[in-house]
């Protein structure tokens, strides 16, 4: 039996989960959000693909939403240093994208 005991969130690859209320993209589309966080990690619904997890404020409320967006991963791991930021979330054709 090891001598020091680790901490599972020290070691663990997915590291801490974000917190908030789950919302549906069609509950935040084209309404004012603060980004607070995100994470990217392999899709569990589709193999070989990868989810966002949104941490985002609305209406004073902190909350969560899942997405395999490219388009907002993309945006999300380009402007990283710049969370929090105020945006909407719109729909482009077939596509979402941060406005």
């Amino acid at each position: 039996m090891p001598d020091e005991i680790h901490c599972f969130a020290d070691f663990a690859d997915s590291g801490p989960a974000l917190a908030g209320k789950k919302r549906h993209m069609d509950e935040v589309l084209n309404k004012q959000i603060i980004i607070r966080g995100h994470k990217v990690i392999a899709s569990k619904k589709n193999a070989g693909e990868q989810c966002l997890h949104l941490q985002f404020e609305m209406d004073t409320e902190l909350c969560i939403l899942f997405t395999g967006s490219a388009v907002l991963i993309d945006q999300c791991e380009k402007y990283a240093e710049k969370i929090p930021f105020r945006t909407k979330i719109v729909r482009v054709d077939k596509y979402f994208t941060f406005s």
